[in-house]
């Protein structure tokens, strides 16, 4: 089962968010094998960031965790809160799964 990863930015910081993103993308352009979904939090009319949502394909915790620790948003300190949760998929790409 994949692992959702969920990440909470701490106060303050949408400048970092922004010098650091090129980095990020890139990052999750390199190893996009292991993304079923990946994007940011923003605000209801769509502007900002303040946090984000990966879904990561991998039956192993500890890869889930290593690939948020390696994450350059997570090496220049932007996260607040980052919370791993193994993901059971039950509707995906518009199919019923269970």
């Amino acid at each position: 089962m994949p692992y959702a990863i969920q990440t909470e930015d701490k106060p303050g910081t949408a400048e970092l968010r922004a010098s650091v993103r090129s980095a990020h993308l890139d990052y999750l352009t390199a190893n996009k094998h292991l993304l079923l979904a990946a994007g940011a939090l923003t605000g209801d009319d769509g502007a900002g960031g303040h946090g984000g949502i990966l879904l990561v394909d991998t039956e192993d915790r500890a890869a889930a965790q290593r690939f948020i620790d390696e994450d350059p948003f997570t090496k220049a300190g932007l996260f607040q809160k980052i919370t791993v949760t193994r993901w059971r998929k039950a509707f995906f790409d518009k199919e019923r799964l269970v």
